[in-house]
């Protein structure tokens, strides 16, 4: 009996028991947070009278998907099939947005996309979202268009809000977390619109 050619077969068992015994890889999951109130003060006259309802937001297509989008040069992405977001972005930048506002504003009615809680507020808030990179162990940079619509007038307010923020580290959690810092920079800029249009008519009863 030749025993040589035993060895690879009684090789390849081997290998193929220890992968068993590591299991397969698995996913983890993520989620954006929101951030502390940036202004840390609370109003004088106590909570605000008015209600904010907050998108419904678009997305790149490339970007709205489960798993992580990296970008890896100029005009080329990568897509992480074991790192993925726990929730929808469409569901998950309008809730984060909307808490945001809360606390800058100090607002408690506050509605994100889909509740339809939302529908007669004061101000109806809707952002484009035009890029949202994420470039492994450098940054992300989250690009959007925003608008702010008062009810009672139809009076709009635009603009436009580019922000970078570092994630140095090399990890997912890292990128995550300048993604949530990046958010909370635009809903500051949307709040100070919300704050300023506020400033210019009295506040609705409630």
């Amino acid at each position: 009996m030749r025993y040589g050619y035993l060895w690879p077969a009684a090789l390849f068992l081997t290998i193929s028991s220890l992968t068993g015994c590591f299991g397969s890889p698995r996913e983890t999951y993520y989620t954006l947070s929101a951030s502390a109130p940036v202004n840390g003060a609370t109003s004088a006259s106590g909570e605000s009278a008015y209600s904010i309802a907050v998108g419904p937001i678009t997305l790149p297509e490339v970007v709205d998907r489960p798993q992580f989008v990296l970008r890896v040069g100029p005009n080329e992405v990568t897509f992480v099939e074991l790192h993925r977001w726990a929730g929808p972005l469409k569901g998950e930048i309008p809730r984060i947005i909307a808490d945001n506002l809360a606390a800058d504003l100090n607002v408690k009615r506050v509605a994100a996309y889909p509740q339809s809680a939302g529908e007669n507020a004061t101000y109806r808030v809707l952002v484009d979202i035009q890029r949202f990179d994420s470039t492994m162990g450098e940054s992300v940079t989250i690009d959007a268009l925003w608008t702010v619509r008062r009810a009672s007038d139809g009076l709009l307010h635009t603009g436009r809000s580019t922000v970078r923020e570092s994630a140095s580290g090399g990890t997912y959690d890292a990128m995550v977390a300048a993604h949530s810092r990046a958010l909370a920079t635009i809903s500051h800029e949307i709040a100070e619109a919300i704050r300023s249009s506020a400033s210019t008519q009295p506040a609705p009863a409630k």
